[in-house]
């Protein structure tokens, strides 16, 4: 069951009350204003500071919250172990600084991990203002019954590291999410279709929370055929949404001959076995051997 529990600024009519000195770690909207939280807005109403990953980015948010911007501080992937220790000494002289990524969670592929830790190092508390994520935005619309995911952050850019990537996805039994930029999405969901089972279940998340955001639940067979008919679509920001494989029962044998089988309609021996050696516990170098038997027959 879950228990809601009344701030005592919660209340209307009731004046907001002063903020403990800490690091306020809160979400910010994807794209729609809308999703922005009473309890974010009351936060960045009343912290002395807001340190952010793009001052400018942040000064319109305010904006359009119609929140005087207070003192902003840039803490971005490049300077962020720097800008942390300033943000220490304000919290020690009894300041509520936020931290704000330029939208979604902080530190979910953003920068924002090390300024908590530093934080939390100097004994300070850090407290998260939870709200929009594009990884649960993405899973929740996904339809994917498995309780566990894999975060990946986001998808290799070489082609090497792309196909170890692929591979990877492909051996894990729990659902793994990623994301993606518009300029690598055709070449990573390519990589998706050759390296994946047929079956596999894709869902492509674009734009979530925003004007043009669509979301397309294909196979991975399919793959090939959704990239020419959305190939007007391969712009924005991507979430990648990858069914699970299918766990054999507890204590039940896997019959590798018959895996390497189903295997090989969609992969060469090499990527067949070592697939096959991940799901079964067997020798990679035998399951190839195996494989190219099975190839050449």
């Amino acid at each position: 069951m879950t228990h809601l529990q009344n701030g005592d600024d919660q209340r209307a009519g009731t004046p907001p009350q002063p903020l403990q000195p800490g690091l306020y770690v809160v979400a910010t909207p994807l794209g729609n204003l809308g999703d922005i939280t009473l309890r974010a807005q009351r936060v960045l109403a009343a912290v002395a500071c807001v340190a952010c990953e793009d001052t400018r980015v942040t000064r319109e948010l305010l904006r359009l919250l119609d929140i005087a911007p207070p003192m902003l501080v840039s803490v971005r992937e490049h300077n962020e172990r720097e800008a942390a220790a300033g943000v220490v000494g304000r919290i020690a002289a009894g300041q509520a600084v936020a931290y704000v990524s330029d939208a979604g969670t902080p530190a979910i592929s953003d920068p924002g991990a090390r300024l908590v830790a530093a934080v939390r190092a100097a004994g300070f508390p850090t407290i998260p203002i939870p709200g929009v994520s594009a990884v649960t935005a993405a899973l929740s619309v996904a339809g994917f019954e498995s309780t566990a995911f894999t975060f990946l952050g986001f998808a290799p850019t070489s082609k090497g590291e792309l196909t170890a990537f692929v591979e990877a996805v492909a051996a894990r039994v729990e659902t793994s999410v990623f994301f993606e930029s518009p300029h690598r999405i055709d070449k990573t969901l390519q990589a998706l279709a050759d390296g994946l089972p047929a079956a596999r279940r894709v869902v492509i998340g674009r734009e979530l929370t925003k004007k043009f955001e669509t979301v397309s639940a294909v196979t991975a067979g399919d793959i090939g055929e959704w990239l020419s008919t959305n190939a007007e679509r391969l712009r924005g920001e991507f979430v990648v949404v990858v069914g699970g494989a299918v766990q054999a029962p507890r204590g039940a044998s896997i019959d590798t001959h018959a895996l390497l089988k189903a295997l090989l309609t969609e992969l060469p021996p090499a990527r067949a076995a070592k697939l096959a050696a991940k799901l079964s516990g067997e020798d990679r170098e035998s399951l190839y051997a195996l494989a190219e038997s099975m190839k050449s027959h």
